[in-house]
């Protein structure tokens, strides 16, 4: 039922203030915004922090600055790219999903053709920046673009274990970091990558199980889909998790890092262990939720470990 129309006399006429809150954005900062959800910026910046980790452990006799800034710059426009390009591969499930149902493509405010120009311009500028650096970083970068949109995103809709194929792209970032600060790969450089490999489990199986009936909407093939217990779930991220904590040891057993990294890896990765057990108990929505958090703090936190041990103490 329409509302009956006030009385002039009794309208109060909006302040300025008011005036300038209730009018529109214009229609240039809302196409800007679009854009930078095209690119994933949370997980560009997740993945740009990995490729720093790698850097830093490459980096023993000290930083060399231009060359961190085109890693880090070139990192960061070639996940921005592999965002843009999922956005493109992927718009009709999305579609399909609450979660992700009024992205820009889906919703019709980005064109298909707009989104496709866009991620190869981002990835024209990435592997251009990395170019710079050495040919190895150019190489393990294309790469990963090619396995996260050629591998990992169709295999999605076709086995769970679209998760574990998906953390060899996700974790060639952190290499590539590494590589960049030395040129070649090292025992260091595969050690990074290993962490980041496994910190994906944990990351992604939470998350696939706090939005599985999205999942399951859109028909994609994640392990809460397919085996909808949760058991193996549970099981494959506490064990993941417990890897993790293993492995991010190894930086110091190898000689890269000192004592300081050592005790802060640890209680990192107790700090992470501990929702995942609650998680494998109890398979509720709530302690997925601890995990995910759990693990977006994670990997900065392991490059700040990094740093207090090699120059702050």
């Amino acid at each position: 039922m329409d509302q009956a129309a006030e009385p002039q006399d009794l309208a109060i006429e909006p302040s300025p203030r008011s005036q300038r809150h209730t009018m529109p954005r214009p229609a240039a900062w809302s196409a800007a915004r679009d854009f930078w959800e095209l690119a994933k910026p949370e997980i560009a910046l997740s993945v740009t922090i990995s490729g720093l980790a790698g850097f830093l452990l490459g980096s023993e006799a000290g930083i060399e600055l231009n060359t961190l800034a085109l890693t880090l710059v070139g990192t960061a426009l070639c996940a921005g790219a592999g965002g843009a390009l999922n956005h493109f591969v992927e718009r009709k499930h999305d579609a399909l999903m609450r979660r992700t149902v009024n992205r820009p493509l889906p919703a019709g405010r980005v064109t298909p053709v707009a989104a496709l120009g866009y991620g190869a311009i981002l990835a024209t500028l990435g592997l251009s920046a990395l170019w710079f650096t050495n040919l190895l970083t150019t190489g393990l970068a294309a790469l990963t673009l090619v396995l996260y949109l050629g591998a990992y995103t169709p295999l999605k809709r076709r086995t769970h274990y679209n998760t574990l194929v998906g953390t060899i792209p996700g974790a060639l970032p952190a290499l590539g970091g590494y590589t960049a600060a030395t040129g070649t790969f090292g025992m260091a450089g595969w050690v990074v990558f290993a962490i980041l490999a496994l910190w994906q489990m944990p990351h992604f199986l939470a998350l696939a199980w706090m939005y599985r009936k999205d999942y399951a909407r859109a028909r994609y093939a994640m392990l809460p889909v397919v085996h909808p217990d949760g058991h193996s779930t549970a099981q494959q991220l506490l064990l993941t998790t417990v890897a993790l904590v293993a492995v991010s040891t190894l930086p110091t057993a190898i000689g890269n890092t000192g004592w300081t990294y050592l005790v802060g890896a640890l209680i990192l990765g107790a700090w992470l262990v501990v929702p995942a057990w609650a998680f494998y108990r109890s398979r509720s929505h709530g302690d997925a939720r601890r995990v995910l958090k759990a693990s977006i703090y994670y990997v900065p936190v392991l490059v700040a470990l990094i740093c207090a041990d090699r120059w702050l103490l």
